[in-house]
């Protein structure tokens, strides 16, 4: 088979040579790029002969799928596929994993992070600091015995719940379906409706879906306490950001912390959060960190080798 990397995975030589050793082991070609291209025409080009593609987050269009007809499998080193058309992957029996888990830990703690920050002034304080200011007007408020709302009770929502239980937080979340972890860590489930009035830091941990999509809507943030914080480590589309600025700025919820927005940074200067009261934003980080990115490779490959032997487990399609 021909294998090619269309993008830098972010591991040392050392980790991506011992996989190119592994794979022409097997009698495999491998071929990999360190920097993306982003037309379909280059990407077209880079891939024309693949067997496998693997990927981060490059978008896949139909056009650059149905111009690889040797195109079998996709090896996604993401969570989310949003940024694949699947349907044309299905119109083409292409195989698509994932790499489910990989970033749990590093998207909890900077949920968790941002909450300190936003809650605690962390940037007014370092800036007012370095500006031969005081404290004045940047107290802020305590984690514990704040109630934590979670939407969505996957890995990273629970690793989140985790975190949040040993800051003393009171913990409830709305999610499609109830997990019995869940209720072992002593959340409550609860309507999302319910979660957004009664909630005092609101954490979002769902996927980008059609149904998601626009989820967080202004009927859902004009429920906020004055108060609450929201923060958003999972993906952009799912939250109305005007809404969300809207409510910032009239100061009917106390901050936002968000690492992901309705497009990739480099996020423009009129773009509504950018210019939001009370913020912490970070440039889609969360998931980034060097044991993330070793793991995700380790999944990545591990999916072109169980597929081989016809066991594939992270299959999306």
């Amino acid at each position: 088979m021909n294998i090619v990397l269309l993008e830098s995975l972010a591991i040392s030589d050392n980790k991506l040579n011992k996989f190119r050793q592994k794979l022409e082991k097997r009698g495999h070609q491998f071929t990999a790029y360190d920097k993306r291209v982003e037309t379909d025409k280059k990407i077209i080009k880079r891939a024309e002969d693949a067997d496998v593609i693997i990927l981060t987050n490059l978008a896949i269009s139909a056009n650059v799928i149905n111009s690889l007809p040797r195109l079998k499998m996709i090896s996604v080193a993401f969570t989310g596929v949003d940024h694949v058309d699947l349907n044309a992957c299905k119109e083409n029996d292409i195989i698509v994993a994932n790499a489910p888990g990989y970033s749990t830990n590093s998207v909890a703690e900077l949920a968790i992070g941002l909450m300190v920050n936003v809650m605690r002034n962390v940037n007014k304080c370092d800036r007012a600091l370095r500006n031969n200011k005081t404290r004045d007007g940047l107290i802020g408020n305590e984690i514990y015995g704040k109630t934590l709302g979670i939407i969505g009770t996957g890995s990273i929502g629970l690793r989140v719940a985790e975190i949040a239980k040993a800051f003393g937080c009171n913990l409830i979340a709305y999610s499609k379906s109830e997990v019995e972890k869940a209720k072992k860590l002593g959340i409550n489930y609860v309507s999302i409706e319910e979660l957004f009035e009664k909630s005092d830091i609101i954490s979002l941990h769902v996927p980008h879906t059609p149904e998601t999509e626009g989820m967080i809507d202004s009927s859902l943030i004009n429920r906020m306490k004055k108060s609450a914080i929201f923060i958003n480590t999972a993906r952009g589309p799912i939250v109305d950001s005007e809404a969300l600025a809207a409510a910032l700025n009239d100061k009917r919820i106390a901050g936002a912390g968000v690492d992901v927005f309705d497009m990739e940074p480099p996020i423009p200067e009129e773009h509504p959060l950018v210019n939001a009261k009370n913020t912490v934003l970070t440039p889609h980080v969360a998931f980034a960190t060097p044991e993330a990115f070793e793991k995700r490779a380790d999944i990545v490959f591990n999916n072109i080798f169980s597929w081989e032997k016809g066991n594939l487990s992270n299959q999306i399609i």
